[in-house]
């Protein structure tokens, strides 16, 4: 939002210069992100007259003028502007001038002809970055007066960055409101004259939809002078506010936007068929833009339409079959409140920001339609005549915003401040915001309380805490005192049965991972090709590429990966840990939020080095980088693999994780079709795990050293391929118990001589008594115990 700063002294008396009205602003929520003087650094330069303007004798582009600039005889002036002519005031840099960038006006001789000055353009005294011409001034500016002290130009152009809460400041009426709260002065309202109908003509309306379109204006004024020129006072606001004047029409429309707050849009009546319809729009129509674009509709869209069909995007952009052109006479005008949800991502589909758009989506005040209307009319019938019908409304009343209370109490504003502000200063405040305050004197068991009823320009105000802000900011952040923080420190005991994420973290990292934070929400056709076509729409995305609330970790880390590998990266390897959102209608708000933990690495294993040949990683590289986070727990025994379900996962190549029976991750190295679609060239590992599973661990006991030899024992078991090797393992520890100390599998071997469906998996059982020196006798009858139980428990033969 731009404002200049002495349009805001109108509302406003005060002797504050730009950047003083600047900082007070800036520290009560409404950020400044510029100050800049109205026009450049320059001087000497006058209103003149062109009495003459002919052809330069030779130049097809330059023109010879003679202007009065009141000094006792005519200049001679050589200018190239293509909208220079006799009569024209104009803006005359004198012999002697000095203009933006240090440029000094000297006497020239241009192709043969002597020139005393120059004709100045918006561009060349710095009040515009682009001009078509010269600058072309009202036909009652005084001749010979300063064109500096004329338009005023001791003046800055102040640029508010606005949050998205403070659509109310989005008009010099709302900012000048604010100001008078934070100096504690009265503001001038706009004076408003109601303009009587001088014709009957009336234009029919129907709104299909009261939700989106609660109050709808529109008036017919005919006999308008397209041709007429807008006010100097009025174009240089617009000018400073960033708006280029066009004609009278849009002028009139663009100046009450700015100044109230409330778009308008105007219609060229006589190319209107039948009654005005806001609707939604359908899936056949089309709509040419003033731009000249042509967009498609849908269901989505709300539109302005006629028996003709579409006209207008509503509160977003005008149609061009019904805009206002240099023949324009009889104009509707229109003044409606759209509902924020309507108009809300609409400008952003079609590719449109507008002043409207940004605007209705954030919302506009929904009590000043009929204002806007009246101000608008009595501003266009000034500058380009015309006369006005009455004016046509459809609303429905139940719809519109209703003003609401809200209360604050006492000791939640103490609590949260840190300060005491006393009651009067407090409803001051209030008062001063238009919340018209009431205070509450508690009784016994009930609370000091204010009771406010929100204006119908604040839409933000909904909750105490919204309050408290308020009386913050007013009351200014810098008069609540610094205090040292009062409370007791309490030690927290950690747990050692706990594992911290933190040292999860430190794991990865010392395994060469990076961490990575994805969005929230991403992209669907990730997601699809991962196997999540469930996930939850978000109504009003950024992009169509983050539309999908996450049902998987795995998808933002896809998409940072494949990001990477497209700029040079040749090995990745991120973790990222976070939630995932499941559609679950029994959850509160029907979406169950889990907390997990994410790997994604592909690429080379090792970094480039003369000393280790490169491969792509496998399946076992992931499972052993898992396996890592596993010693963590000091409870690897608890975990075990089963033959992932995963779709996204290599059917040979992935595994489930499963602790106390339940299934909680998966891993292994995604689908070769998987693959293809994200759009990676080599092998990709992934790791997804529910970080509840890794949140506890074993606390270590001391075990005595034994002080009696280890005897190994090496067995080769030829078996069916279903059987693991896990379950093997597993198998002879429970059986012998304690005694073995370790098992581990050394080789596995499959070929033609074992049988297609066998093969032969060769594992060493270290054996230990801490209470004795273990004799061959008995190492050989637990020898025996194993093979019995491998042949009893899974088919096995002892390989000889």
């Amino acid at each position: 939002m731009k404002f200049n700063k002495n349009w805001l002294d109108e509302y406003v008396e005060n002797n504050l210069s730009a950047q003083e009205v600047s900082d007070m602003i800036t520290m009560a929520g409404l950020e400044v992100d510029s100050i800049s003087p109205v026009a450049g650094c320059f001087d000497n330069v006058v209103v003149a007259e062109v009495l003459t303007c002919e052809d330069h004798p030779d130049s097809d582009h330059l023109h010879v003028t003679t202007v009065d600039c009141g000094e006792s005889a005519p200049l001679q002036i050589v200018c190239g502007a293509k909208n220079c002519c006799k009569g024209l005031k104009v803006a005359l840099a004198k012999i002697g001038a000095t203009l933006p960038g240090d440029f000094k006006i000297k006497p020239a001789k241009l192709r043969g002809v002597e020139s005393a000055g120059m004709l100045c353009s918006y561009k060349e005294l710095g009040m515009a970055e682009e001009s078509d011409g010269i600058i072309e001034l009202p036909c009652d500016a005084p001749v010979g007066m300063s064109l500096r002290e004329y338009l005023s130009l001791e003046d800055n152009t102040i640029e508010v960055d606005l949050t998205s809460n403070r659509p109310d400041c989005l008009s010099i009426r709302g900012i000048a409101r604010e100001v008078g709260v934070l100096l504690s002065t009265d503001v001038k309202d706009v004076q408003v004259k109601t303009v009587e109908a001088t014709i009957d003509d009336k234009f029919a309306v129907n709104v299909e939809s009261f939700d989106d379109c609660p109050r709808y204006l529109c008036r017919v004024i005919k006999g308008v002078n397209q041709h007429a020129t807008s006010p100097v006072w009025m174009t240089e606001k617009l000018r400073r506010c960033g708006i280029r004047s066009v004609s009278p029409i849009v002028d009139v429309t663009n100046y009450v936007m700015l100044e109230l707050g409330q778009p308008l849009h105007s219609f060229d009546l006589d190319r209107l068929h039948g009654a005005i319809t806001v609707r939604r729009g359908r899936e056949d129509e089309k709509l040419t833009l003033l731009s000249g674009d042509e967009v498609e509709l849908d269901a989505n869209t709300l539109i302005i339409a006629d028996d003709n069909g579409p006209l207008a995007l509503a509160g977003i952009f005008g149609g061009l079959n019904s805009g206002i052109n240099d023949n324009t006479c009889n104009v509707l005008l229109e003044s409606a409140f759209f509902s924020p949800l309507a108009i809300k991502g609409r400008a952003r589909h079609y590719g449109l920001n507008t002043d409207a758009s940004h605007r209705f989506e954030r919302g506009v005040d929904c009590e000043i339609q009929t204002l806007a209307m009246e101000r608008a009319t009595e501003l266009l019938i000034a500058i380009a005549g015309g006369q006005a019908g009455e004016i046509v409304s459809c609303q429905r009343a139940h719809n519109i915003h209703d003003s609401h209370k809200v209360s604050l109490r006492r000791s939640r504003l103490d609590r949260v401040l840190g300060k005491v502000i006393d009651n009067d200063t407090v409803m001051n405040i209030l008062k001063r915001l238009g919340l018209n305050p009431e205070f509450i004197k508690g009784a016994t068991d009930a609370e000091d309380t204010f009771v406010t009823t929100c204006p119908s320009f604040r839409f933000d105000i909904a909750i105490e805490e919204d309050l408290i802000e308020e009386v913050a900011r007013i009351y200014g952040y810098n008069n609540i005192e610094n205090a040292p923080i009062n409370n007791t420190l309490l030690m927290v005991e950690r747990k050692e049965s706990s594992l911290p994420l933190r040292r999860v973290r430190d794991e990865l990292v010392a395994l060469g991972y990076t961490e990575a934070i994805t969005y929230s929400f991403t992209d669907p056709k990730v997601l699809n090709a991962l196997g999540f076509d469930k996930g939850i729409k978000l109504c009003d995305p950024i992009s169509p590429e983050l539309s999908t609330m996450r049902e998987t970790l795995l998808a933002g880390l896809a998409i940072a990966a494949k990001y990477n590998l497209n700029r040079q990266q040749k090995r990745i390897r991120l973790f990222e840990t976070g939630l995932r959102y499941i559609a679950d209608e029994s959850a509160e708000n029907g979406v169950r939020q889990e907390p997990m933990l994410a790997l994604l690495c592909c690429g080379d294993v090792f970094s480039e080095s003369w000393s280790v040949q490169s491969r792509q990683i496998d399946y076992y590289d992931v499972k052993g980088d898992f396996e890592s986070l596993l010693d963590l727990t000091a409870n690897k025994s608890s975990y075990s693999f089963v033959p992932t379900k995963a779709a996204y996962l290599h059917p040979g190549q992935g595994a489930d994780i499963v602790l106390d029976g339940k299934v909680v991750g998966s891993l292994g190295i995604v689908h070769p079709q998987v693959q293809k679609e994200l759009g990676f060239k080599s092998h990709v590992g992934v790791i997804e795990i529910e970080l509840a599973a890794l949140a506890s661990r074993i606390v270590p006991v001391f075990s005595e050293i034994s002080k009696f030899p280890s005897i190994r024992r090496d067995f080769a078991f030829v078996v069916s391929k279903e059987v693991r090797a896990s379950d093997l393992s597993a198998a002879i520890v429970s059986e012998l118990g304690s005694i073995v100390s370790d098992v581990n599998i050394f080789d596995v071997f499959e070929g033609e001589s074992l049988g297609e469906d066998k093969r032969s998996i060769a594992l060493s059982v270290t054996l230990q008594d801490k209470e004795r020196t273990l004799e061959d006798g008995t190492v050989d009858e637990l020898s025996q115990k194993i093979i019995a139980l491998a042949e009893k428990s899974f088919a096995a033969t002892l390989r000889s």
